[in-house]
């Protein structure tokens, strides 16, 4: 898959910066969004290649966000990865359940965002 844009979304201000960090020295765009429905508008309106998407958030939370962009003819191509404390087995089903690629789990370390981009 051929990446150019990713959509960061996440309510935590730390955890938002710490994901652009670990996306630093890449070439990608970075676009951030605070909630689940600025993911949902910022994704129709910036057509990203990748989004990378908080569960818990206020709100939408990521759950029906993914529902939302796996539901619509517009963002439905674009692969979501959840990024979040929410990592038990339960919650990779359920996230593979509403349309997710991918779900690491919080902390983690910046290989592992590179590597679940590898994996698209």
């Amino acid at each position: 898959m051929d990446i150019h844009k990713i959509l960061i979304c996440d309510d935590s201000p730390t955890d938002l910066t710490n994901l652009k960090n670990a996306l630093k020295d890449t070439h990608y765009v970075l676009i951030t969004a605070n909630d689940g429905t600025e993911a949902i508008k910022k994704a129709k309106s910036d057509k990203p290649d990748v989004i990378f998407l908080d569960i818990v958030m206020p709100g939408i939370d990521g759950y029906a966000a993914c529902r939302a962009l796996r539901d619509d003819p517009e963002t439905k191509h674009i692969p979501v990865i959840f990024v979040s404390s929410k990592h038990q087995k339960a919650d990779r089903v359920w996230a593979q359940m509403q349309g997710a690629k991918n779900l690491i789990a919080k902390p983690y370390e910046p290989a592992e965002i590179s590597a679940a981009l590898m994996t698209l």
